[in-house]
Parts: structure tokens; sequence; C-alpha cells
């Protein structure tokens, strides 16, 4: 593991054992087959079950949910572990246990929670959520997807857009506005009215699942509205969670392509030598180590406030807007430094330098971290 500033000391015995393992996880079954799943542009589904065997879903619940009451650091570490892998490997962890199990255990009835959080834990059963919409990304509150009470339950209609795992879900956290009202509901895949086509075209985030979900009459029981679950705040809440999770993992997008534009730096000899000995080479790979450095203490020191319950979503904004741009760079600048050959897949920095175009923009943009954070600070707000 790159950590230039000994972080790992600080670690418990715990989370170390998680790292490990994660890490091991993401060498043997991710790494060997990531590039022949991204060309093709499918998500490696045969590693779902694997990876709620070790635990990876839903990891700081409660065990009798399924969880492993594990600590905000562990959760983290297993995001950078995974993402060090791919970005789309890490987004369905992230999926799946922020956004699909924390709103059921957070705002559902515990029936919902005996029901749901085991067999999502264990891979058993795949979830999505549905907030963005074709017209509303960045201003959810506009959403347009609207539920009515029937008999028995509500009728869903309308549509979502950018849905990870969308296409796969066997459940739906879905949003939509009940006489006025945003509520949550938990969505059967299999109902009639319901589809979720394929979104095709990516060049990015190629081995992740993205689609759209379409409601046509859909009926959701009574026993399917998640009951704590009233008001905008609701689905923000779920957003910090998985703003959370990418905070760390782009550090592992960040440690992939430094390291592999390190070992490739002292391989590559021009002008009969290595050009790790050249001081522009040099230069990058000190910015890289650098930026990896901040970004693993930011994100360690997140999490540290998030186990004793004083992180603000502010915090979570500064923490997933800094390491995703500075991600960004280190694999563009690790491109350069492999040349031509950053371009083929022998190397995984294009893949990530791609990937990570998309996880600048979802869950929240850089520039409305910005503003968040900017609104934190100086008390005006500078959305309109």
């Amino acid at each position: 593991m790159t950590d230039y500033y000994l972080i790992e000391e600080w670690l418990s015995d715990e989370e170390k054992l998680v790292r490990v393992t994660v890490a091991d996880f993401t060498d043997k079954e991710v790494l060997p087959v990531i590039e022949e799943y991204y060309m093709k542009g499918e998500f490696p589904r045969h590693l779902i079950k694997k990876m709620g065997e070790i635990g990876l879903f839903g990891m700081t619940l409660p065990e009798e949910y399924g969880g492993a009451n594990a600590t905000n650091v562990a959760y983290g570490l297993a995001m950078q572990e995974l993402e060090r892998g791919d970005s789309g490997i890490r987004s369905f962890a992230s999926v799946q246990s922020g956004l699909v199990m924390y709103p059921i255990y957070t705002f559902g009835s515990e029936e919902q929670k005996k029901k749901f959080l085991p067999r999502l834990a264990a891979g058993e059963l795949v979830g999505c959520f549905g907030l963005t919409e074709p017209d509303y990304g960045s201003n959810p509150g506009g959403m347009i997807t609207r539920a009515e009470k029937t008999e028995g339950g509500y009728i869903l209609n309308g549509a979502k857009m950018w849905i990870t795992n969308g296409s796969i879900a066997d459940i739906a956290i879905v949003w939509a506005k009940l006489e006025g009202k945003v509520r949550g509901f938990i969505v059967d895949t299999s109902s009639e009215g319901f589809s979720a086509p394929l979104m095709k075209g990516k060049l990015s985030l190629r081995a992740s699942v993205t689609s759209e979900l379409v409601f046509q009459d859909v009926f959701v029981p009574d026993d399917m509205i998640l009951p704590d679950a009233k008001g905008l705040k609701a689905p923000l809440m779920c957003l910090n969670q998985a703003r959370y999770g990418i905070a760390w993992g782009a550090v592992g997008s960040m440690i992939a392509c430094y390291e592999a534009a390190l070992k490739y730096s002292k391989e590559r000899v021009q002008f009969s030598k290595p050009i790790a000995g050249y001081q522009l080479t040099q230069e990058k790979l000190v910015y890289m180590i650098t930026e990896i450095t901040k970004a693993q203490l930011l994100a360690f020191r997140l999490a540290k406030l998030k186990d004793e319950g004083k992180a603000k979503h502010t915090h979570i904004s500064m923490a997933k807007r800094n390491n995703v741009e500075h991600a960004l760079n280190i694999a563009r600048l690790a491109r350069e430094i492999h040349g031509a050959n950053g371009i083929i897949n022998e190397y995984p920095v294009m893949r990530h330098a791609a990937n990570l175009e998309t996880v600048k923009t979802y869950e929240g943009t850089h520039e409305m971290h910005t503003l968040i954070i900017g609104e934190d600070i100086t008390g005006f707000s500078a959305f309109e």
C-alpha cells in the first residue's frame, strides 16, 4: 500500500484486516478480469456473491441485519481498495451499501429491515437508487416522478436516469412526490409497468451497469413505503453516504495510477537511463505522492469524525471534491509518464482517467460541492 505518512499505524487490527482482505480480493478477483469486462462494457456479475461473502455490503450496519458493525475507517479502506481495481466495482458496493441498505436501515420499518438487509448484505439481492431524473440532476427537489395513494398502496409514474445497477437490480429505492412531499419507496423491479433500459454508448464507467428507470402505473404495496423517509432531507442523507465512499474510492484510483507510473518510470529507458531519473518525471511523481498523502489524511480524519458523530455534510463535500479532482489530475499525469503506452489497456491509467470523469460528476458535481462549502464558510448561498 502506498502510505508515505505511515497512516496504517493509526489503524486498528480490525481495520488493517479489512484493508488487507479487500486488497487481496481486488488483486485476485478484480484486476485479472477488469480490462476484459471494461472493454466489453459489462459488469462482472460473478463478483457480487463473492463480495457478499467477504462482507463488503453494509459493513457499518449491525450484525443482526447482515452487517459487520465496522468502523467508517474500515468501510472507507474497503472502498479505497475496490476502486484501486475499478470505479465500477466500488460504485456497485457504494450503491448497495450507502444508497440501498442505508435508507432501508435508517428510514425503514423493522419488517423491511429483516426482509431485505440480510439478503442485500449477502449479495443475494441487488438494489439500485432512483433519485436523478432526465431534467433534474443537481436539483433533485424539482423531480416530477409522482406517487398517488390507491387502495392497498401507491401508484408510481415517472422516470429516473443515470441509475447504477438499475438493469440488474431486484429492488429499487425510488424517490417520488406524494401530495407534494418527497417520499421513499421500495419497488420490486418485477412489478408490472416497471422497466430499466440499459444506457448504452458510455465511454466511462464501462464496467458498471447504468440504466434508466421507467414507471408506468407501477403499484407499490402499503408496506413498501419507507415510513420515516419524509422530505428531501432523506435522499440527501443517502447521498452523503455515497459521497463518503467516493472520497475514499478516489484515493484507490490515485494509488493505482501512481504505482503504475512509478513502476513504468523505473523501467522505461530513454537517453540511456530510466525516465524516473529525469527532473520533470520526478516532479510529476512527487505531486502524485503528495496529493495522495493529503487525500488519505483528509479521508481518514473524515472517517474519525463520522465515527464520532461529528461529520457534517460539508466535510463530506470537501473530501469528495478534493480527492476526485486530484485523482483525475494524477491519472492524467500518469498517462503522460506512460507516453503513448498510456492509452492502451495493458496499463490501467486511461481506464481510471475515463472513470474519474464520471466520478467527478456524479453524487454532486465539483461545482455543486464548491457552492455547498462556499455557503458554509460565508453564510451566503450562491445556488440562485
